[in-house]
């Protein structure tokens, strides 16, 4: 790889997902911070990302926007470091499963903070709560990867999203939820990513 990784993002932001694939890499990047309602939303940055939104990856001319979506592109960039199984193998299809599944705990958790009534199972992208929450904790239960023997962005997609969810008390804390994000949140990778966007949230005035 010869382009220059670029990374946008917030230390209070779903990029600190995208900086913990990023140092699971090992890659070298370059940090762009962004603040909320200004260099966020200015020209300069929304020639990056029109939504004006963050994180969001450069890579040479290539941008890559959405939390999953940058994870997926840096897993294929060191496939090396095995962080996605190979294409067409059946570990393949729970990787991309579970990596999608993330999107209807998100809407659930979403129409939860709402405060509003969740809508009808036939018309919600997440069916039903008690639906959701056993696929997820049958799929987390007594086991440490989603994919296959080893970890991978499927991994660490689900850790950060429930650990998250977990953290902000949305998500009931089933043991298999708490132990899954535990474990993963543990990794080297993912506590030096904390670190450095802890450090940088301690810079930002407050």
């Amino acid at each position: 790889m010869t382009a220059q990784l670029t990374f946008y993002t917030n230390p209070m932001s779903r990029g600190r997902v995208a900086r913990w694939m990023l140092e699971e890499t090992g890659l070298p990047y370059d940090t762009v911070l962004l603040d909320y309602g200004s260099t966020m939303k200015a020209p300069e940055y929304r020639a990056v990302n029109p939504m004006g939104k963050v994180p969001a990856l450069k890579h040479g001319d290539t941008v890559i926007t959405e939390v999953a979506a940058i994870c997926l592109y840096l897993a294929d960039l060191v496939p090396e470091k095995k962080l996605a199984p190979p294409v067409g193998s059946p570990e393949r299809g729970s990787y991309y499963r579970w990596i999608s599944f993330m999107a209807p705990l998100e809407q659930l958790m979403t129409a939860k903070a709402s405060g509003a009534a969740l809508p009808k199972p036939e018309t919600a992208g997440f069916g039903t709560e008690q639906d959701l929450l056993d696929t997820l904790e049958a799929a987390l239960k007594d086991r440490d990867y989603l994919a296959g023997d080893s970890f991978t962005a499927a991994d660490l997609l689900v850790a950060s999203h429930v650990g998250w969810y977990l953290q902000f008390k949305r998500l009931e804390p089933r043991p298999a939820f708490v132990a899954f994000a535990e474990k993963h949140g543990q990794r080297p990778a993912a506590r030096r990513a904390d670190e450095i966007d802890d450090a940088l949230l301690a810079q930002q005035p407050s």
